[in-house]
């Protein structure tokens, strides 16, 4: 169907569609179709009005003029162009593509057979036409750009819950039923209370860009609950969003009124449309061999360094301008204070291999909006020299792996682990110092989305992944877990009372260790997810935050230890400690010692029956005296008597947190002179 309407010559400039004074302007990109027609659809998304060929073409941009449409009309794309998948070109007008650079979608997405092109499983042609299911993009206005947070929260200052935006608020029997589950539930007064008297400076929401189940959920009867598969980079999904950028922004609002920043999870290295086998739904149909990095020597495939089936070419001009274009639309029509990005290291490879000086890295380094912002890595992928923790640029933060791995191996009560776990604790600067970086740029993380819950990580050996639908195969094998005894869930009250020791040990050394802690929504409160440590298709209570079961106790204790962090600057410095002298003062940053109260020495250093670690923390508080802290973690499992190094005078060390009361009493001082009995599995931390 092709029928006439007013148009013009129009811009190259912006890309996507741009409404005017009479109309829209329409740029798209590709350099390899041969004609783009934009679609109008009538209110229902349902009714194509007009198709409109876009007139000219200015290098590898289509672009066109069009009269009478208006801000709120849908409208989709067609591209005509080859099949030639043996030069990866996948051309196919009777599928209705999404705008890449659409602002807002009439619909979720939700996939159907016409979706598919036939022709990729060896039928001689594929007309259907795809419109009826695919979502409609709607024109939008400019808009304001929304404030920021100001000042924002300082480096030393993060404190990072990562969240899902639905799982948050869907069970919660203090925000309205209507609002459960989206942006305004996670705006509303009741969810922002929880983040802030816990002491949260920073929420990380795992990905609102509108994304499409994977082929192989749907015959489950399961859906794509995190996110990770995304189609329209700058469209908050309508799931969690109704109410578009509008509903989103008003949630930044409200969190940057109660001092909480906002950091998106965004995922740029593949989109959902998949290998070669997956829908075309957008970037496929308009330039298939532009946007993805396709085998060499055989384009008919995708190369597969994320894991789901295609990348981006996140080296091409195009491609890193679509991605660009996408943060910039985030932080100016919603306020968000910055972006961590999924499998970072994809985004940063070139054909030869990963590049610390990529073209999108340094885009980002030269950008003046987005190079101020929070910016944090996932800095690994399963590609070529896909592991890359500590090389990314200086300001940015990164996922620390090994620190979750070191403290759940010492924990769990693997052996020789004293000297790494002295590492981590001290901010793992053997990977972040070589450039002169701050430790605070070392997320620290114990649980994510990703893996065990912090409750089940004590409570389970081995995945339980059943509900997947996979057989159990899917979900990592290596937990570094303990399950105290009894597999999964238990009524024996020794047992429960040893997983909650476990679980505030475990809270306590991460929110005392140098770097900047995250903490996983509901570890705070015990969520469980039944042993499933790949929740991703979990769109129900397994994954949900369940209020009506919280432990109140553990969220006090939480924010007991938040607390702590930001009153004192020990346990907080982003400097790496040294062992050296403070300035104006004798007194080392840090020292190490063994439950004797003794430092320690090579064979303590290298013991593998070494299950205690005692560190001395000291820094000069600007203008002020010198401040101490001691931390005591006790990975065994029997009781020790532990004895504190001593402290400068006669003054005892103080006793401010403790995962477990030492088995004496716990009175309030320890002298130098006196041991306690420590439990098994435990922390404990003292002020000078």
């Amino acid at each position: 169907m092709t029928v006439s309407a007013p148009v013009r010559e129009g811009s190259p400039e912006p890309l996507g569609v741009t409404p005017t004074e009479t109309g829209v302007n329409v740029a798209v990109y590709s350099a390899h179709a041969e004609a783009i027609d934009f679609c109008l659809f009538d209110a229902t998304g349902q009714v194509e009005l007009r198709r409109v060929r876009l007139p000219e073409r200015s290098g590898d941009v289509f672009h066109g003029h069009i009269d009478g449409i208006r801000p709120g009309d849908r409208y989709g794309l067609r591209a005509e162009g080859p099949w030639r998948p043996e030069a990866g070109q996948r051309f196919n007008g009777a599928k209705l593509l999404v705008d890449p650079y659409a602002l807002a979608l009439d619909r979720a997405f939700v996939l159907d057979d016409t979706m598919f092109d036939a022709r990729r499983l060896g039928a001689a042609e594929d007309a259907r036409d795809s419109a009826a299911v695919v979502p409609k993009a709607i024109v939008t206005a400019a808009a304001t750009p929304a404030p920021r947070l100001h000042p924002p929260i300082a480096w030393d200052r993060q404190v990072i819950y990562e969240l899902h935006v639905r799982g948050f608020s869907k069970l919660n029997p203090a925000v309205p039923e209507a609002i459960r589950g989206t942006f305004a539930g996670l705006g509303h007064p009741a969810s922002i209370a929880h983040l802030k008297q816990l002491g949260i400076t920073t929420v990380e929401l795992l990905p609102i860009a509108a994304w499409l189940d994977e082929r192989h959920l749907p015959p489950l009867g399961l859906t794509n609950y995190w996110g990770y598969n995304p189609i329209a980079w700058m469209t908050p999904d309508p799931r969690l969003a109704p109410g578009g950028f509008v509903e989103v922004a008003d949630c930044v609002a409200a969190l940057h009124q109660a001092g909480i920043a906002v950091i998106l999870d965004v995922v740029f290295n593949h989109s959902g449309e998949s290998d070669h086998l997956g829908p075309t739904v957008s970037m496929r149909g308009l330039d298939n061999a532009t946007y993805y990095r396709l085998e060499q020597g055989d384009p008919s495939g995708y190369v597969n360094d994320a894991g789901t089936g295609n990348i981006l070419a996140m080296d091409r001009p195009p491609v890193i301008r679509l991605v660009m274009d996408a943060l910039r639309t985030w932080v100016e029509r919603t306020g968000v204070d910055g972006f961590r990005f999924d499998l970072a290291t994809t985004l940063a490879r070139r054909v030869e291999g990963f590049d610390p000086a990529a073209p999108f890295l340094a885009a980002i380094e030269q950008d003046p909006l987005l190079r101020e912002l929070i910016l944090i890595a996932e800095p690994w992928d399963i590609g070529p020299g896909g592991y890359q923790l500590g090389n990314f640029p200086p300001a940015w933060g990164e996922w620390n792996d090994r620190y979750r791995d070191t403290v759940r191996r010492f924990f769990r009560g693997d052996a020789g682990m004293i000297g790494d776990l002295a590492t981590r604790l001290a901010g793992s600067s053997d990977i972040f110092t070589h450039r002169y970086r701050k430790v605070n740029r070392s997320i620290n993380f114990i649980t994510a989305h990703d893996g065990f819950t912090l409750a089940d990580l004590v409570a389970y050996e081995h995945k339980h992944n059943g509900a997947n639908g996979e057989q159990n195969r899917d979900g990592t094998d290596d937990n570094k877990s303990w399950n105290n005894g009894v597999e999964g869930e238990t009524s024996d009250p020794a047992i429960l009372a040893r997983r909650r020791a476990d679980i505030r040990a475990l809270l306590m050394t991460l929110v005392f260790s140098r770097g900047t802690p995250m903490l996983t929504m509901g570890d705070e409160l015990g969520r469980s997810q039944q042993g499933n440590n790949n929740a991703y298709a979990q769109d129900n209570p397994i994954a949900w935050l369940d209020w009506s079961k919280i432990d109140q106790d553990l969220i006090d204790f939480t924010k007991q230890l938040l607390s702590l962090r930001a009153a004192h600057p020990a346990l907080r410095d982003p400097r790496p400690l040294t062992g050296k002298a403070l300035p104006d003062s004798g007194e080392p940053d840090v020292g190490w010692f063994g439950p004797n109260g003794m430092p320690l020495d090579e064979a303590g250093w290298h013991a593998r029956d070494g299950r205690t670690l005692v560190a001395v923390l000291a820094v000069r508080i600007p203008q002020g005296p010198i401040e101490r802290v001691c931390i005591a973690l006790h990975g065994g499992t029997t009781s020790i008597d532990l004895k504190l190094p001593p402290l400068d005078g006669a003054a005892p060390w103080r006793l401010a947190a403790s995962s477990l009361p030492p088995e004496d009493g716990g009175a309030a001082g320890y002298g130098s002179s006196r041991s306690l009995r420590v439990a098994p599995r435990s922390a404990l931390l003292f002020l000078g």
